[in-house]
């Protein structure tokens, strides 16, 4: 590499700031822009050599000018190029092993590219530290921009740094990788470098690093490098060659390239036809020279500095080489050239791009289904789908395509139409699905992708169609499936039942387990819904069984059998299931795949609810650090059930995150609600219940998501002490129970009776009733393992008895609840504890504790070791303010004024031991 890097410390800086806070497990992405020459892959040389000093392991993959020819270019590139750790390590993951040299691709068993970004992640997170670098992601194929986005929002606390580059002067507008990198350049973690041409101060340093010269030339390459690294370093060599300097940069190029023996030239000429970098055999093949004429020629161009050896065959310098020659070609001799490639080449990528360039429609078509098929396999739609529409556009114009091709045009273009799908086109796959002959398969996927872009009538009538057109029983079974699954919502949902049981009779007898599966899914919803939990929990487990062969269908079936036990109150059984689930998302890569991510949200209500906050909350660290997107806002707002009940730091900083998504019922409901709740812990009644009313709003009479936020919103009215508003969230609340979503009464579960009962708990505590007997209730109903809640009602049924007199009864609910709340360390409800045991003026449970929480015991016994506040906060990982709070009701309940009296104090009190 010529030269020393000048001019650019403060973006090498920036970069290993990336870098340096990757290895302390906060992941970054960076991205470098800036026109060709100016010193982009110069750059991240350095921070690569930085890296490997730092111990990463590094992974450098460069997009080629083929584009969306070659799907994941990048990441093959990088692989392939990597320590043998990371090649073993990658090679264990089968979605990263196929891209490796001698690995066969693995069948497809559905959600392919998911898996394949799934299991990227996990080989990072395997081998960490790791920077990962991926240049010229202006020619970035479409599943490689994906890949970068998934990165870019999924890596957390893993020790990763992306860094990828790519050229402004490229990028026109409407280059597909500007609205990429405009929605990367939002998210906090993400830094964009861009790189100006070097200041002339700057550029004399670096030209000076090239070699000797005189004053008067050195003036005139600064003068006409315009700032431009690369520019300089080919001015320097003409004139230390004694070349004129021709105007602009492609001409100076070549007329380096010119200066070449004949042989060279032609050396040269098919090395750029085949691209940035191209294998030593084949271009000797390509160039038709003698073996020892070819070696006398390659070891001229290197010797100039104009190809580079790498591993088994070359590259060019630089992009802008390539660019010129290639540009300079006769347009006889770079067909040629392209077919001389196409006759040599076997990958079907690249056979197309060079059939196609030869003017070969044969050699296209053919190449260009097969390049389809490939990338299927891969995992990489977009561009199977691009690869089969070329196809397509051939087909008319070459004699027998169908027998080149091995399948009907009406075949391809059915296939084209599910890569479209697969890559989250949907408009495009109902297009070209409905200008196909409406078979069963073809009219069967058109209902689900209408179905999926919510519209129930096209759905239905082409379900319909698919079943009247099948022509077997496979087909018949799928159709029917479908079928079901688009009435279940309709207003013909009565039907669901029939289609079901014909669907299942049908996929048994053929043995079509994926229709099977689907059938027993829709069903066991329909049933749901209708009350009859058990019965879904028995189709659920039906369809759960074995597997279906799909495993988004199998994913599916595991979280909703995870979920029947969780909403039956079967937590040990629940959490039994969704590990299950997790693990087979795990090994197949689909950690952030839909279910794959809803097993997990599962998984952590789960811990949350059995009363397993540590565990909670560890699951949680790891949902929504970024907050991009509203996938992404609900998932950041499940990490607030635990940080809202332990009063953690985090809370306000990730509502501020929330609130652009409160626009989103979903979002609102499990964000705002939780909100609403902290409001209510500090005092602020009034905004609590704010957020209430915004939530319940927009909600459909009969929600069961009402039940919770009527509760919250009673509890806000009595703090209040006012009782407008109370009979209507208590009318929605009892509307959640009497109708269930589409018919008849709902079943709530165990969970749901439990708040309903405390609705009707917390409507009495508003009008001034605090009712013993419907508080008992309520503890009762959470108590089939809700730990939290248990407490929380416990605390409600201590303020009922001692109102009632029963201060013994009283105080064993007391204790009980101070006891889960120390467990739990909930430290809103230790202190809401705190102060009813001072009102009523409880023993602590025969320990003479003043009513310290067991938070404040902790922090009183630090405080008599002399730790400050800081000190304090550090050694028990909660903030600063937090601690002081802790010793001000420390101070208030011991009854001293100093921090030295409260240690003396703890110490007659028995509670420093």
């Amino acid at each position: 590499m010529n030269g020393l890097l000048v001019g650019r410390s403060a973006e090498l800086a920036g970069l290993v700031r990336v870098l340096q806070s990757a290895a302390e497990g906060v992941a970054g992405v960076a991205l470098v822009g800036g026109d060709a020459g100016i010193g982009k892959t110069r750059l991240t040389a350095e921070l690569v050599s930085e890296a490997r000093e730092r111990g990463f392991h590094v992974l450098v993959g460069q997009c080629a000018e083929l584009g969306d020819s070659l799907p994941y270019l990048p990441l093959a590139d990088a692989l392939r190029g990597a320590e043998p750790v990371v090649r073993e390590a990658a090679a264990a993951h089968p979605m990263l092993g196929q891209l490796l040299p001698g690995m066969q691709s693995a069948p497809s068993t559905g959600l392919t590219q998911q898996r394949l970004f799934g299991s990227l992640l996990g080989l990072l997170a395997d081998v960490q530290p790791v920077l990962f670098v991926i240049e010229d992601l202006h020619w970035a194929d479409r599943s490689t921009r994906d890949l970068l986005v998934f990165l870019s929002r999924m890596v957390q606390s893993e020790q990763v740094c992306v860094v990828g580059t790519y050229r402004t002067d490229d990028l026109h507008r409407r280059h597909p990788l500007r609205s990429v990198l405009a929605e990367l350049k939002r998210l906090p973690t993400v830094m964009g470098v861009e790189l100006g041409p070097l200041a002339s101060g700057d550029m004399s340093d670096y030209v000076a690093t090239l070699g000797e010269m005189g004053a008067q030339e050195l003036d005139l390459i600064v003068a006409r490098a315009d700032g431009n690294p690369f520019y300089a370093e080919e001015l320097f060599a003409a004139v230390a060659e004694g070349d004129s300097l021709p105007d602009g940069l492609a001409s100076l190029l070549m007329t380096r390239v010119e200066v070449l023996s004949e042989s060279g030239q032609r050396v040269l000429r098919a090395a750029a036809v085949a691209g940035r970098r191209v294998e030593d055999e084949l271009l000797r093949e390509v160039s038709g020279l003698p073996l020892a004429e070819f070696e006398d020629a390659v070891r001229e161009i290197v010797s100039r500095g104009l190809l580079r050896v790498d591993g088994y065959g070359y590259t060019f310098r630089h992009a802008l080489l390539q660019e010129a020659v290639y540009t300079d070609l006769l347009p006889g001799e770079r067909t040629r050239l392209h077919a001389a490639f196409a006759r040599l080449l076997t990958s079907p990528a690249e056979l197309a791009y060079h059939h196609l360039a030869s003017h070969d429609l044969t050699g296209a078509l053919s190449a260009s289904a097969e390049a389809g098929r490939l990338a299927e396999r891969l995992g990489a739609p977009a561009e199977a789908h691009s690869h089969y529409d070329r196809a397509l556009g051939l087909w008319e114009r070459v004699e027998g395509a169908a027998a080149l091709v091995g399948e009907t045009r009406e075949r391809l273009a059915f296939r084209s139409a599910v890569m479209a799908a697969d890559s989250g086109d949907n408009h495009r796959a109902i297009v070209q699905l409905r200008a196909l002959p409406p078979t069963s398969e073809v009219s069967e996927r058109l209902a689900y992708y209408l179905y999926e872009a919510e519209d129930q009538p096209g759905a239905i009538a082409a379900a319909e169609r698919a079943v009247e057109s099948a022509e077997d029983q496979a087909a018949l079974a799928r159709a029917l499936a479908t079928h079901a699954r688009t009435l279940l919502w309709s207003d013909r949902h009565r039907d669901v039942e029939a289609v079901t049981a014909r669907a299942l009779e049908t996929a048994r007898a053929a043995g079509v387990r994926d229709a099977e599966a689907g059938a027993l899914l829709t069903l066991a919803t329909y049933v749901e819904l209708r009350g009859d939990r058990d019965k879904a929990h028995e189709l659920i487990e039906a369809a759960s069984t074995e597997g279906s062969g799909d495993l988004a269908m199998d994913l599916r079936a595991r979280f909703h059998h995870a979920r029947i036990h969780y909403e039956q109150g079967l937590l040990a059984e629940a959490a039994e299931v969704a590990d299950a689930g997790i693990r087979v998302a795990f090994e197949n890569g689909l950690n952030w795949s839909n279910y794959g991510t809803d097993l997990r949200f599962l998984r952590f209500l789960i811990h949350y609810v059995a009363g397993e906050w540590d565990q909670a909350e560890a699951v949680a660290s790891g949902f929504g650090a970024r907050v991009g997107t509203l996938p992404e806002a609900i998932l950041s707002s499940f990490a607030l059930f635990i940080e809202v009940a332990r009063d953690l730091p985090a809370v306000g900083e990730r509502l501020s995150r929330l609130r652009p998504f409160w626009y989103s019922e979903l979002a609102a409901y499990m964000s705002r609600g939780l909100a609403a709740e902290h409001a209510l812990w500090h005092g602020d009644p009034a905004t609590a219940l704010d957020h209430v009313r915004a939530v319940m709003a927009p909600m459909v009479n009969g929600e069961a998501s009402a039940l919770r936020m009527a509760a919250i919103g009673l509890w806000a009215l009595a703090e209040l002490g006012t009782t407008e508003g109370a009979d209507d969230l208590r009318a929605r609340a009892r509307r959640a129970v009497d109708s269930g979503p589409i018919v008849g009464p709902g079943a709530l579960g165990p969970e749901g009776r439990a708040w309903a009962l405390r609705v009707e708990a917390e409507w009495h505590r508003v009008h001034g009733r605090l009712d013993v007997e419907l508080w008992r209730q309520v503890v009762e109903a959470f108590d089939f393992g809700f730990v939290y809640e248990v407490a929380r009602a416990r605390w409600r049924l201590a303020e009922a008895l001692l109102a009632a007199g029963d201060r013994e009864g009283a105080q064993a609910e007391w204790d009980l609840a101070r006891e889960t709340a120390a467990k739990l360390r909930a430290a809103p409800l230790e202190n809401a504890l705190a102060e009813l045991g001072r009102r009523a003026r409880f023993g602590g449970g025969g320990q003479g504790d003043g009513g310290l929480t067991a938070r404040e015991i902790e922090v009183l016994r630090l405080v008599a070791e002399g730790l400050t506040n800081r000190e304090i906060a550090e050694r028990l990982f909660i903030a600063q303010k937090t601690v002081s709070v802790h010793v001000s009701n420390i101070l208030g309940k011991l009854e001293v004024s100093t921090r030295t009296q409260a240690a003396a104090a703890g110490r007659q009190r028995g509670l420093l031991a």
